[in-house]
């Protein structure tokens, strides 16, 4: 995921805002943590998975190794070896435990981790109170991005604690409730233009490094999907031999699929004949109408080419978002909703549906730097450049993904099988010329 900070050319954060910021992104985490139980907190179902508590202490961290060990007067840290047990992959900052490794970490508990958390907002509260106006606008950004980060951890929680309860043969429930089911809808089409076009943070508000440098690329004309691709089209994938024909796929992916037995998105299991889909609100009937997810960018690539067309470029997708959609929060199924899961399309609108939220869209771009891209420097600046290798770019959010934090230029990235994540795919081809 990501980290440095854009220019701010929204007005200043002031202290008593920065305050009251920092208080709501830290009590969603909570929030998003109170249905589960100590036992959840600590499970580590798979090696990509990590247990709640993790999340919950590693953003607290966060704020204690580039806040308060450079701000605070007399800083100590909390528990000397937190800084280790919690560190993800900062080389710069020290030893770190196993990635694979955090569900044996039964100590600290899920309640001793919510006492480093209020030990480290007291602090964090006071540094915020104590800073002369100069500090605090050198500060501000390096406190922002830990707001982002812990939302992006947010995230993972939920997409996470999803795994870690799919594996339960109780089938135990997260929160949240299903829709109705609805009627699939005809896939339209919206043709773009394309030309000359800037992609890239605008400069207004917060990015990760990322984002930028905005830069300009060329683009053929192209249409997109005017909808996600639903789970009832992956049934008729599915149905006309999908995922046993070799030609469909890219060799690594037709690895995969012989590897590891794929024959349906993740979340699926067939038991009488009949296909059900685990979610965070339930185990349920495969609705045809919701978008299929948890897909990996293989089997987003297979379907496109059995379906006779291709995904989307990043850059033809982030045009598109930045000339035909909405902004994110305005129309976006994102975690403020109370499904916790994909929503159908609705009805046709002659433009662009489901654009953010949902469920990330895989592209067909590889995740590699922008024209004169730079890393921050410093531990920060290891969050996200050394990752510019072996990853595909995801756009637009899902119904995991915190209001707020998504937009336009955001990039997300995964390997190319990844199925934990909720993914999905929307198809592209050739436009009107």
């Amino acid at each position: 995921m990501t980290t440095q900070l854009s220019p701010r050319i929204a007005d200043p954060w002031t202290a008593d805002a920065l305050a009251r910021r920092y208080d709501q992104v830290r009590a969603r985490t909570e929030q998003l943590a109170a249905p589960l139980s100590p036992e959840d907190q600590t499970v580590q179902s798979m090696p990509d998975v990590s247990p709640t508590k993790w999340h919950r202490a590693h953003v607290t961290w966060f704020f204690e190794t580039f806040v308060l060990a450079e701000h605070e007067q007399r800083f100590a840290p909390y528990q000397d070896k937190y800084w280790f047990l919690f560190n993800s992959y900062y080389e710069a900052v020290g030893p770190r435990y196993a990635r694979a490794e955090r569900g044996h970490i039964s100590r600290p508990g899920a309640h001793d981790v919510g006492s480093y958390r209020g030990n480290v907002d007291t602090r964090m509260r006071d540094l915020i109170d104590s800073l002369d106006e100069g500090t605090l606008d050198k500060l501000a950004g390096t406190i922002e991005l830990g707001f982002h980060h812990e939302q992006q951890h947010q995230e993972l929680l939920l997409m996470d604690i999803k795994h870690v309860l799919s594996v339960n043969p109780l089938q135990p429930v997260y929160d949240g409730s299903p829709d109705q089911p609805g009627t699939p809808d005809r896939l339209g089409w919206v043709d773009v233009e394309g030309g000359l076009v800037e992609i890239g943070h605008d400069g207004e508000g917060f990015s990760f490094d990322n984002e930028l440098p905005r830069h300009r690329t060329f683009l053929e004309p192209y249409r997109l999907g005017d909808r996600l691709v639903t789970n009832g089209e992956w049934l008729d994938f599915m149905t006309d031999g999908g995922y046993d024909r070799a030609e469909l796929w890219l060799s690594d992916g037709w690895g995969k699929v012989t590897g590891e037995d794929w024959r349906a998105p993740f979340y699926w299991q067939q038991v009488d004949g009949v296909w059900f889909e685990h979610t965070l609100h339930g185990t349920f009937p495969v609705d045809p109408s919701l978008p299929v997810t948890h897909v990996s960018h293989y089997e987003a690539d297979a379907y496109a080419t059995w379906a006779g067309k291709r995904l989307p470029t990043e850059a033809e997708w982030e045009h598109a978002a930045q000339t035909l959609a909405d902004e994110p929060d305005e129309t976006a199924n994102l975690a403020n909703a109370d499904t916790f899961h994909a929503r159908a399309a609705g009805p046709a609108t002659g433009g662009l549906r489901q654009l953010f939220g949902d469920c990330w869209e895989w592209t067909s771009s590889a995740y590699l730097p922008y024209p004169g891209f730079h890393p921050a420097e410093g531990a920060i600046g290891e969050y996200n450049g050394k990752f510019m290798s072996g990853q595909m770019v995801l756009r637009g959010g899902c119904a995991l993904t915190p209001p707020g934090h998504t937009r336009a230029s955001y990039r997300n990235f995964f390997p190319a099988g990844s199925r934990w994540p909720m993914t999905g795919l929307r198809l592209a081809d050739g436009g009107v010329r």
